[in-house]
């Protein structure tokens, strides 16, 4: 897994339309990089509407927003525009970016083991390195976390 400190991993996923999106686009600004299970999901979508809510406060510090999931480009659309998220949602569907962050984690649930996506944050400073990563993510209470550290830094 990636450390406070390091070079934030790379990519190039697509978002919602389609279009290539990589770090590197974000040289300059602070990115929240959240790693969610699932669109549509409770827990997943009162993530992604905690963030939705408070995106006037990361707008306002000039931090961007990056939710990743597995989900096809075709769910995050619908994600998107049932919930009217601000924010860009990419499609890691084979898989490589979540290994690469080292969030893609062998989970139980009731009593069966699976592999899926450990709930993650990581903000990574303008510079690509990563500032702070805030694991096994609880949704309560998160997006407040977060903009309280890019608010420190």
């Amino acid at each position: 897994m990636p450390q406070v400190g390091k070079k934030a991993p790379s990519f190039k996923l697509s978002d919602s339309s389609g279009k290539k999106i990589s770090l590197s686009d974000f040289k300059g600004k602070k990115v929240v990089l959240y790693f969610y299970p699932k669109d549509m999901t409770s827990g997943c979508t009162r993530e992604a509407c905690d963030f939705r809510d408070a995106f006037p406060n990361f707008k306002k510090i000039k931090a961007v927003v990056l939710g990743i999931s597995n989900d096809s480009i075709e769910m995050h659309k619908k994600f998107i525009d049932k919930y009217k998220l601000p924010f860009t949602l990419l499609s890691d569907y084979k898989k490589e970016v979540v290994e690469k962050y080292g969030v893609w984690k062998e989970k139980n649930m009731y009593g069966n083991k699976y592999m899926g996506i450990e709930r993650t944050t990581f903000i990574i400073d303008e510079e690509g390195m990563i500032m702070k990563i805030f694991p096994k993510v609880k949704v309560a209470g998160h997006v407040e976390e977060v903009l309280n550290a890019l608010k420190e830094n």
